[in-house]
């Protein structure tokens, strides 16, 4: 008989991902149909269930708070508003006592663990270490100093085994205390239900997560843009005047963030501590802060530095567990510079290093879906590396469907279009977007819902950042044909990167060949193409390369600043009608559509 498993992610990054049998059918972000940013609850995305089937076996749920406490109620009948869509909707027995169903589980306070579950059960090794590094995770309550203390966790350490096992080694709780920092050498899981026994740290900081957001704040973003911060520090240098981001935290026995410079705001954030620093301050009448020396510096600063302390991480947990293959996942693992930064300092001892494409919060549905399903089934069968993200809902037009959407916007249609007519429109210096199949799952465009431009083109970024509503300093990516990465790119040792995770360093005597695709720091972000990973992108980048002898094509978003990437046919066709770029190609249908603004 056919299962059917669902897991659920409540918070921001809220998303759902369908399991059929232990296969992920469908996994697509809240954001992507809401179009709203950061959406939470995915009621959206529950509906999407229904366009598969009838019934669930399971609706798992995942967050960092209990479910029955947070989530709210269905008016008069008092079920938790997830159950109660699920019930309403009939995906489970509607019989069932509504405010303790048996088909709903609530892993909520699982958080690390699920991010671990996800990057463990995508990374293709038979056994595992986690290392988990996030913002505030799991909220826990503790007695601490004879006070009840709400604390969250911050850093995770957990081996990993099929079918099911997860076991903490290590944990990282920070709190707004006041109390005096604390390590336990063995503690009696309470957290998660576990009976494992592992190192316990229960400090004030912010850890290494939240410094990063704290400092994304002071760059002038939102605490969850980190990416942005990410994209500044290569304009920063050293600088002596700003002291340490992080520190020991007791005796060398652990790292943690200096509260003297960064100040968490548990649950929701942290802040730097300018006042304190006459380095820090904001001049007056600054009209772009990201233009000041000391926001560059400080961007480069957590950076480098938070980066150095991950590092430390993954490697005390090769120490505890004695496990060389390392799993990294949370919202840190989403830090391209860093992740490609460590292959050259783990290579000397030996570790195998996965990095999960989905690290946000957006992957504990993956983690949670596919955890009850290993326990209910007990398989140990080992999933083989995740290759593909083309895990959004499936779209089929008609092509009455296109013409409709077309004329909605007032957009042409050009039919029986080659890749060699795109690419004549790319050597015009002309924004081209691509959109067929499934979307992609995670914030990287990989070439179905893509905005795609000549890399050669020395004044590209400029150009398309202008175009996207994006800031000057952002870098773009590029999506280069497998067999030729080796001979462009320094991989450190990457066979392949299909998930754009790493920003690598060019080939000397190569970047100055695409220009708009190299940051200033020499790195690209790239995603290598195999034919067999995607066809159509494959033969439009080999098209490319045929025409130029380049076999790179300059990729990003297919979004406008602030909005989330596009979902179906509408909106990358609304996203023309707003914005100056003209071109759209599906090449599923050999189509494109222009709307000349």
């Amino acid at each position: 008989m056919t299962s059917w498993i669902a897991g659920i992610t409540r918070g921001h990054n809220a998303s759902v991902c369908l399991l059929k049998d232990g296969e992920i059918v469908f996994a697509i972000e809240e954001e992507r149909l809401s179009r709203q940013k950061y959406d939470g609850g995915p009621y959206a995305a529950m509906m999407k269930i229904l366009e598969y089937t009838d019934r669930l076996d399971f609706l798992v749920v995942a967050h960092t708070q209990k479910l029955k406490e947070t989530a709210g109620r269905v008016d008069f009948t008092g079920d938790d508003i997830y159950t109660g869509l699920a019930r309403k909707m009939g995906l489970i027995d509607r019989k069932e006592n509504i405010h303790d169903h048996p088909q709903v589980i609530d892993l909520s306070q699982m958080h690390h663990k699920l991010h671990a579950a996800c990057a463990f059960y995508r990374s293709g090794f038979e056994q595992a270490t986690a290392v988990v590094v996030d913002g505030a995770g799991t909220f826990v309550s503790l007695s601490i100093n004879d006070r009840q203390e709400t604390t969250w966790e911050l850093e995770s350490i957990f081996t990993c085994n099929y079918p099911s096992e997860f076991k903490a080694v290590y944990r990282h709780l920070g709190g707004n205390g006041p109390y005096s920092s604390v390590l336990i050498p063995e503690m009696d899981d309470s957290i998660d239900g576990g009976d494992e026994v592992y190192e316990l740290i229960i400090d004030e900081s912010a850890g290494i997560t939240k410094a990063y957001e704290a400092v994304t704040q002071y760059c002038g973003w939102q605490s969850i843009e980190a990416g942005k911060t990410m994209g500044l520090f290569p304009y920063g240098k050293p600088n002596d005047r700003i002291p340490p981001i992080y520190s020991d935290g007791g005796g060398g026995k652990w790292r943690t963030s200096d509260r003297n410079i960064i100040i968490p705001t548990y649950p929701n954030g942290a802040r730097v501590n300018d006042g304190k620093y006459e380095e820090l301050t904001t001049p007056p009448d600054t009209d772009d802060i990201t233009m000041l020396q000391n926001r560059r510096d400080m961007a480069y600063a957590v950076q480098t530095q938070s980066q150095a302390e991950v590092l430390l991480l993954i490697k005390k947990a090769v120490e505890k567990t004695g496990i060389k293959n390392v799993v990294l996942s949370g919202g840190y693992g989403l830090n391209c510079v860093a992740n490609y930064w460590y292959l050259d300092k783990l290579v000397e001892d030996g570790i195998n290093f996965y990095v999960e494409p989905i690290s946000n919060d957006a992957g504990t549905a993956i983690g949670a879906a596919l955890m009850v399903y290993h326990e209910m089934t007990e398989s140990t069968t080992v999933r083989p590396y995740a290759e593909s993200l083309y895990l959004g809902p499936t779209y089929s037009y008609t092509d009455n469907d296109i013409d409709e959407i077309a004329k909605r916007y007032a957009a042409t249609i050009k039919f029986n279009v080659s890749n060699k007519d795109v690419v004549d429109l790319l050597l015009e210096k002309n924004i081209v977007t691509i959109f067929q199949g499934s979307s992609e799952n995670g914030p990287r465009a990989l070439g179905n819902r893509s905005v795609l431009f000549d890399p050669t083109y020395e004044n590209g970024k400029d150009f398309v950042n202008s175009v996207k509503r994006r800031e000057y300093f952002r870098p773009f990516a590029g999506s280069i044909l497998h067999e030729h990465a080796h001979t462009w790119f320094d991989m450190r040792g990457l066979e392949e990167s299909p998930h754009m995770m790493y920003a690598v360093n060019c080939q000397p005597g190569y970047g100055e060949k695409i220009p708009s695709i190299v940051h200033v720091d020499g790195t690209c972000r790239i995603q290598t193409v195999k034919r067999e990973q995607n066809p159509n992108f494959y033969d439009l980048i080999n098209e490319f390369y045929n025409a130029t002898g380049v076999p790179i094509v300059f990729n990003t978003s297919f979004n406008l600043g602030g909005e989330p990437l596009v979902e179906t046919l509408d909106d990358a066709v609304r996203t023309l009608s707003e914005s100056h770029i003209e071109y759209l190609y599906l090449p599923e249908y050999k189509v494109i559509i222009e709307l000349l603004n």
